[in-house]
């Protein structure tokens, strides 16, 4: 036949439960989706963001704006390579933001991200990070 064919959930209708071999023939195929964040900490760095935002600690033009000049201000001493750094001056633009509101002061900020920074390299692959004291 070679169409992309499927068959519905339970009798007939509903959602695609399983697809056959022979269901599959001709359909094109489809690769996994790269992830969206290289590591775990650009993932919590980012809801953070978001959930200071929806909490009103700031709006997110203000975000944008501040963010812009870290990168501007980052990629004028260096090339970026849109990873790493992104990530980098995605923190330090909420370093400042918490600095700003009082949350966290840069040196508060500076102290945290030290201890976290000795406990995941301090945890063996597969167990769960744990900040002492």
């Amino acid at each position: 036949m070679g169409a992309c064919r499927t068959s519905g959930g339970r009798g007939g209708a509903g959602p695609v439960a399983e697809l056959s071999g022979a269901a599959m023939r001709g359909c094109p195929e489809v690769a996994a989706p790269e992830p969206v964040f290289a590591e775990p900490w650009h993932a919590q760095v980012f809801a953070l963001t978001v959930h200071l935002n929806e909490a009103g600690r700031f709006s997110w033009g203000e975000w944008v704006e501040r963010f812009s000049a870290t990168l501007k201000r980052h990629g004028l001493s260096r090339e970026l390579d849109g990873g790493e750094d992104y990530f980098r001056a995605w923190l330090e633009t909420l370093e400042v933001f918490l600095a700003e509101d009082g949350a966290a002061s840069r040196a508060e900020a500076e102290v945290m991200r030290s201890r976290w920074e000795e406990a995941y390299l301090s945890t063996p692959h597969g167990a769960p990070v744990r900040l002492q004291g």
